[in-house]
């Protein structure tokens, strides 16, 4: 093995990075484009108002179930078959579920078509952010998957103004499209030295190392309760946000697909300065709280809206929400950064598909709430499940902001 390829490093503006970035912008676009085309595909669809909310809850419960079994999968395979291989892999499966959901006709095609969809896009994120925090120096690592999530988060923004001009029929074949483009883009990157330098005799991609080992398992489920308010926020308070408005008494009507793009053009921007905020405190922990306590003023301020607050309150309080939870690169990165070369992809890539996948277990709560309480205090009360669970997770985890990545997990 070449030595100095094993420990090649790169700059934090460099084509691996620029890639993982445009990686990242394909899947936010992939996997917001539901919520934002939700309405008005499930009606073209022939579903009633009451069916719409219903059957709309299920399909993002099934895609998020469909992220979190690909987690799994193209994490073992991150760390079995190399970084590039589930990059690879991942953009084929998640182009061709988009090509097919252009085409759906029934409920249940477009629940395959998601689920299909989800199990491609759950190899994106993890696979690029193991990729580049292996490439540069510590100091580096938060900058650099800031900045490939700050941009990346932008697909989001992207998908809502497409959705603007085209049928949703075409802006699922937009996707499919975007990520045949982003697979000959990424020809041109190459391997991690780092995984190309480990030594073939070690266990790789064991999955099961997460849980026969006290402290690794500790580890591994604090680096995935530490990113639930961020799809507390997305897949509940943006997602349902014309419903929350009507309960309110917003007399205007929301639409979720706006408050989609504001929430993700803040936390773009979240994103970004969380990785600057990082650096100069030389901590992962204490960004992550500043974060979290912006998060938590920006939910309050989310429920105290009354029949008093209009529309463009209600945009730009879940823009609020969005910059609050934009500590998902900072998440992801400390993901990677908790674990060994031998299992750091598998870590990287299944952490926030069970953040991901935890949605529908959010939606249960909230839903069961609903049975004793009105739809308000049912999410205010399922905010503070998860905020208080998220908080305790911060305190135990460890702080990786000068960790050398350059081990094994044994």
């Amino acid at each position: 093995m070449n030595l100095d390829m094993s420990r090649k490093q790169i700059a934090i503006i460099s084509l691996p990075v620029i890639v993982a970035a445009l990686g990242y912008f394909v899947d936010i676009y992939d996997l917001l484009l539901f919520n934002i085309v939700r309405l008005p595909s499930l009606r073209s669809l022939g579903l009633s108002p009451a069916a719409v909310d219903a059957q709309g809850e299920l399909i993002i419960g099934v895609q998020m179930i469909g992220l979190l079994i690909g987690g799994i999968i193209w994490g073992i395979a991150g760390d079995k078959k190399g970084r590039l291989n589930i990059l690879f892999g991942s953009i084929i499966l998640y182009s061709v579920a988009n090509v097919a959901n252009g085409f759906v006709q029934t409920i249940p095609q477009y629940m395959w078509a998601r689920f299909v969809a989800g199990i491609g896009l759950a190899g994106e994120l993890g696979g690029g952010i193991t990729l580049v925090a292996e490439l540069l120096k510590k100091e580096h690592r938060g900058l650099a998957t800031s900045l490939v999530a700050g941009l990346g988060l932008t697909g989001a923004v992207v998908a809502f103004f497409i959705s603007q001009q085209f049928d949703w029929r075409v802006c699922y074949f937009i996707g499919g499209g975007l990520g045949v483009t982003l697979l000959l883009l990424r020809v041109s990157i190459f391997e991690s030295g780092m995984y190309q330098a480990m030594d073939r005799a070690v266990s790789k991609g064991n999955f099961l190392m997460f849980f026969n080992n006290r402290k690794r398992f500790r580890k591994y489920a604090c680096s995935i309760l530490l990113g639930l308010p961020t799809w507390f926020v997305i897949g509940i308070l943006i997602a349902f946000s014309n419903k929350f408005a009507k309960s309110f008494g917003i007399a205007s009507p929301v639409n979720p697909a706006k408050a989609t793009m504001y929430a993700y053009i803040a936390i773009a921007v979240g994103d970004i300065l969380a990785g600057v905020i990082s650096h100069l405190l030389q901590s992962r922990k204490k960004a992550l709280y500043i974060y979290y306590l912006i998060t938590i003023i920006m939910i309050v301020l989310y429920f105290g809206q009354s029949a008093k607050s209009s529309v463009n309150q209600m945009y730009w309080l879940c823009a609020g929400l969005g910059f609050g939870t934009g500590f998902w690169a900072i998440f992801v990165t400390m993901g990677a950064e908790q674990f060994g070369t031998n299992l750091r992809a598998t870590a990287a890539t299944t952490v926030p598909n069970m953040v991901r996948g935890s949605l529908p277990l959010m939606l249960l709560l909230f839903n069961g709430l609903q049975h004793f309480f009105t739809y308000t205090i049912s999410g205010m009360l399922t905010g503070l499940v998860v905020m208080i669970i998220s908080s305790i997770a911060v305190l135990f985890s460890e702080e990786t902001f000068h960790k050398d990545l350059d081990y094994l997990e044994i």
